[in-house]
């Protein structure tokens, strides 16, 4: 998308950025429904309504000056709130929350490439060209937030999965890390070391998607 002002850019990436932090976090407020947590359901949180979710600094700024600088894209809304103490299996349970947010991800990166490949059967580029790019840019932020929020770090969603499998003991040290983690989220950024870890997956999910949309 070199070519694309970072007006055209914003118009691509906007739909796609904002579907993918949004639901990314009512599917966690869903399952912990299911599961015996209403408190997001209470508290208005499991709406679609992009305002209900965003946070200023990780919906907006974040994605929008990485997308200006050309780099790695990423971003985060307000959190969903979860009572694990109300779920029926609070261990269990946990891991099935978190899990949601990236399985959401996956789903709408392959609804993004379909919609890639409807483009390519349009035949007015008006209409597909942008079509197309929204496209491309849905898998890839998809991509990137489920690979991202996979990493073992609390208090990502891999860093939950990972606690909810470890023994009390060791959850409960593992879980203290939790402050910091956004911090070691920085630094792996800023040493490259995310790029070196995940790399190659986000470039091989990314290529089986995009041959899937026939791109």
């Amino acid at each position: 998308m070199e070519e694309l002002t970072f007006v055209q850019r914003v118009a691509v990436w906007i739909l796609p950025v904002l579907f993918a932090i949004t639901v990314h976090e009512v599917a966690h407020g869903w399952v912990a429904r299911m599961l015996g947590d209403n408190t997001a359901a209470r508290l208005g949180r499991l709406s679609l309504n992009p305002l209900h979710h965003i946070d200023p600094v990780g919906t907006l700024l974040v994605p929008g000056v990485l997308l200006a600088l050309g780099g790695f894209i990423f971003g985060w809304a307000k959190p969903v709130p979860v009572d694990f103490g109300k779920l029926r299996n609070p261990k269990r349970d946990m891991a099935l929350v978190a899990i949601a947010g990236p399985a959401a991800n996956f789903l709408m990166a392959i609804a993004w490439a379909l919609v890639a490949r409807l483009a390519s059967f349009i035949d007015f580029d008006y209409v597909s060209v942008p079509l197309g790019l929204m496209g491309i840019a849905g898998i890839v932020i998809n991509i990137v937030l489920m690979l991202l929020n996979l990493l073992p770090i609390p208090p990502l969603d891999g860093g939950r999965i990972a606690t909810s499998f470890l023994p009390p003991k060791l959850a409960i040290k593992f879980s203290q890390i939790e402050p910091y983690g956004f911090f070691i989220l920085l630094a792996l950024i800023a040493t490259g070391g995310l790029s070196m870890i995940l790399g190659f997956p986000i470039y091989a999910m990314q290529r089986l998607l995009f041959g899937f949309a026939g791109l």
